[in-house]
């Protein structure tokens, strides 16, 4: 599936994955220990962030949520009323260098093409602040295939690895800080990376 086909996918989908997934979780409480490293006035941006129950609801007032699928943000307009939503691709992630305190991008970058992801992280950094922190969902597997069936429709999932993915993260910038495991949306258990971009040289 290339981006365009994702998009679809993400608009068919968006509804039917609003509705399955439970919107609490250990997941979403990572976000308070993110927010907990922030000043109070953070702009946090929530990369994925489809109907926003799960993540973008959880942070402060006034965050960016963005989002592939336009059914997704539809959505999280009704959930998260006081979010700032903007529809946009994470590989050219339509927010301004250096103005975030924060991203969070859970369940989100493995719905992109692995070649793309290495993109995806230098985007991350673009947009953060030196010193910025990013909270993301940590693929355990290296893999790329696409569920025939998944919420009633199709999608891809796409990973490098672990130790790949955390090799990109460093390459764009990053230092990682720690990872803890929690439940996701569905109910299984899913890796998380604490990660600060260093300032340039």
């Amino acid at each position: 599936m290339d981006r365009r086909a994702v998009r679809r996918a993400w608009d068919e989908v968006a509804e039917t994955y609003a509705r399955r997934r439970d919107p609490t979780g250990s997941d979403a409480a990572l976000i308070g220990d993110l927010l907990a490293e922030l000043p109070a006035d953070a702009l946090v941006v929530d990369a994925g962030c489809g109907d926003g129950a799960r993540t973008l609801a959880n942070l402060p007032d006034g965050s960016v949520g963005v989002d592939v699928s336009r059914t997704g943000l539809d959505l999280a307009r009704t959930t998260v009323p006081t979010a700032r939503l903007v529809h946009g691709e994470m590989t050219a992630l339509p927010v301004a260098s250096g103005v975030a305190d924060a991203i969070t991008a859970y369940h989100a970058v493995f719905h992109v093409p692995r070649a793309d992801q290495p993109a995806v992280y230098r985007e991350f950094a673009r947009a953060l602040r030196p010193g910025g922190r990013l909270l993301m969902t940590l693929p355990s597997g290296r893999f790329q295939t696409v569920r025939s069936g998944w919420m009633g429709g199709r999608m891809l999932f796409s990973a490098p690895g672990r130790s790949a993915t955390v090799r990109q993260l460093e390459e764009a910038g990053f230092r990682v800080d720690r990872t803890e495991t929690a439940a996701d949306p569905l109910g299984s258990g899913t890796e998380f990376v604490f990660a600060t971009v260093e300032a340039s040289d």
